[in-house]
């Protein structure tokens, strides 16, 4: 059977996985999938401490908001870098430099 503690072991794997992307990585897409990791650790924990709430399941509740929430952000932020490769032609986050023409 899984514990509590193996949903524990793999959401911090994703969450330091996430946080390595993000800190060493130069391409916004690639910071974008680290952010989605971190998301996903946290949508996990919300999942496996919903699953032993045997009072009500208001883990899966916090967890689907989450995933609403990440699905919106995902898409706000690839539009975002969409226009910003279009512009700059670049997704290098250290040159682009200027945001006014």
């Amino acid at each position: 059977m899984i514990t509590l503690t193996d949903f524990m072991v793999v959401s911090v794997a994703l969450f330091c996985i996430g946080l390595y992307m993000i800190i060493s990585k130069h391409n916004a897409i690639q910071i974008l999938i680290g952010i989605e990791l971190i998301l996903n650790a946290a949508i996990l924990n919300l999942v496996a401490f919903g699953k032993y709430d045997k009072a009500n399941n208001s883990g899966q509740i916090f967890a689907l908001f989450a995933i609403v929430l990440a699905a919106a952000t995902t898409a706000v932020a690839l539009a975002i870098v969409l226009n910003v490769y279009r512009r700059y032609k670049t997704i290098d986050p250290n040159d682009i430099n200027k945001l006014r023409d």
